[in-house]
């Protein structure tokens, strides 16, 4: 009994046992980039395959910068900027569904989105396209519902959680279960619970429609904030926070009882946040603190203890946040599972970490590589407020095809069925044309009706008067006028465009084409105007004779 008890079972077999982190080079990191000094415990950065969002130190009210990812280097000094707000940014996240579309909150108690155009900002950006009100403090948190489409979450310091329909601009749900400041929102694969942390040390497990507290316990002794997320479907949650002794710690829990946590684990005795990141096509959780230099990563199992820890990335640079890129983003030919997007603390540096799987071939891995969440929603904002659930649609990274349907299947689907979803495509492809339309750029008239249309009568007048004049001009010559129109075309017919332009860059081309034609008219009308005024001259020569 005594040598089974302490038989050697040899290491934990894992695939991803030996992965590693290799921040980029100098020449493909962001420099320049005037970090905010803010010391709420968000990120301050957000990261697409388009775009990347850090946000920045100004003066007056809050703004953030949204710099396309292949723009890499030193940013320029000038660089525009999101700027509509007039409180501190604490918190920006982009849409899960549309990368040109990012959500914004702030001091000034309002959350904000805006549309981001496929070329990046060439100016200042201060129009949204939809404000929120609704808060009575400032906004701390916001967070996308991840199968839904235009439903979003915001915690502010009034203690409530808000849940938005962006399309209407109105509150779906007022959440004011809590009793203090709320330090941390989560919510499962589908959307169907939300989780939360808050300053009176209890994790409340919340159906988000109906506002029902589902479980609440106890959660970290300590003090300070703590955060949560959810382990993908598999029905737990971790939480990092303090001991009463300041020690950090992170537990895990089932999310029907929270009285006691199933694991709980010491992480070291710094001071700095830690905040959670998960992977769910690996299971992977990456646990990494503020003001940290270093990202600790365990792997997520279904048996006891649960958790297992594989490595750790260090670095002797602290990180103010950290934004990570969806899983649609990343390069496979180098095996890369996870790439955060380091803010350092110390200088103005947005440097990229890749995780990698150490592996020789550079072909697809489709075990590194399983079917991720995909850009399309599973279910309208109508639909989820009305009580359905569904999981994400996932598309297969290889190929960025779909591999599961959008909607889920009805049985005996009726013409009421085929209406609502005609609607829901009309609604799409109408808030399609107000983004395209939004990003259009144009140069406003600010002179009196009045005096534009008096300044056309007298261009149209003038005109005439000079034919006129040149007609009789040509009848005392016994010059027939149409032989010199034909000869002279003074003006040219333009045909009027009918094309209808469904994206900015098409709009542009057509401006440039309309450019170079009016460009080509003007040097018309001057060689018109220069033979004119020979064939008066030759005109006065002939009658000195």
């Amino acid at each position: 009994m005594y040598c089974n008890q302490f038989l050697f079972r040899g290491v934990r077999s894992s695939k991803f046992r030996h992965v590693y982190g290799d921040p980029f080079k100098r020449e493909k990191c962001y420099d320049n980039v005037k970090i905010t000094k803010n010391a709420h415990d968000s990120q301050f950065c957000a990261v697409n395959p388009k775009f990347l969002a850090v946000v920045t130190e100004v003066a007056g009210g809050g703004a953030f910068v949204v710099i396309p990812v292949d723009n890499t280097g030193r940013l320029d000094f000038n660089v525009s900027k999101v700027t509509g707000h007039t409180g501190a940014v604490l918190d920006i996240k982009w849409n899960p569904f549309n990368d040109n579309i990012i959500a914004s909150c702030s001091d000034d108690c309002t959350i904000k989105l805006w549309h981001i155009p496929d070329d990046g900002l060439s100016m200042h950006l201060t129009d949204w396209i939809v404000e929120l009100q609704g808060h009575k403090r400032r906004v701390a948190y916001i967070e996308w519902h991840p199968t839904a489409e235009n439903i979003l979450f915001s915690a502010g310091f009034d203690h409530l959680v808000i849940v938005w329909d962006i399309e209407k601009g109105e509150a779906v749900n007022v959440i004011d279960c809590h009793s203090d400041v709320i330090y941390c929102m989560s919510l499962n694969r589908d959307g169907s619970l939300l989780a939360t942390t808050c300053k009176d040390k209890k994790l409340r497990i919340i159906e988000p429609r109906t506002g029902i507290l589902k479980s609440e316990g106890v959660c970290h002794a300590g003090s300070k904030a703590s955060k949560v997320i959810f382990l993908g479907t598999s029905g737990r949650l971790l939480t990092t926070g303090f001991s009463r002794h300041s020690d950090r710690q992170y537990s895990i829990w089932d999310q029907d009882d929270l009285s006691h946590p199933l694991v709980t684990d010491t992480i070291d005795s710094s001071s700095g946040i830690v905040f959670p990141y998960f992977d769910y096509d690996t299971n992977i959780v990456y646990l990494a603190g503020k003001g940290d230099g270093n990202i600790r990563y365990y792997e997520i199992v279904d048996e006891p203890p649960y958790v297992h820890f594989l490595s750790q990335f260090l670095s002797g640079n602290p990180q103010r946040g950290l934004g990570f890129m969806p899983k649609r983003g990343l390069n496979t030919s180098i095996c890369e599972i996870f790439r955060f997007y380091k803010l350092h603390t110390t200088r103005g540096l947005c440097e990229p970490i890749s995780m990698i799987v150490p592996r020789k071939s550079d072909q697809f891995h489709e075990d590194l590589y399983p079917d991720t969440a995909s850009t399309k929603p599973s279910l309208a904002a109508a639909e989820w407020i009305s009580g359905r659930n569904a999981m994400p649609i996932l598309m297969s990274i290889k190929t960025g095809k779909d591999t599961s349907p959008t909607y889920a299947p009805k049985v005996n689907k009726t013409a009421q069925a085929n209406k609502s979803d005609a609607m829901i495509n009309k609604t799409l492809n109408n808030n399609k044309r107000k983004f395209d339309f939004l990003a259009t750029e144009t140069t406003p008239d600010y002179r009196p009706r009045s005096i534009i249309i008096e300044k056309e009568e007298k261009t149209n007048t003038n005109q005439k008067t000079q034919f006129q004049q040149l007609q009789q001009l040509f009848n005392n010559m016994g010059v027939h006028p149409e032989a010199i129109e034909n000869d002279i075309p003074l003006i040219k017919d333009i045909s009027t465009m009918e094309d209808n332009f469904n994206t900015v860059n098409e709009l542009r081309k057509a401006y440039l084409r309309q450019s170079d034609e009016l460009r080509h008219l003007k040097k018309q009308l001057e060689l018109s105007r220069q033979e004119v005024k020979d064939l008066k001259e030759e005109i006065k020569r002939i009658k000195g004779k």
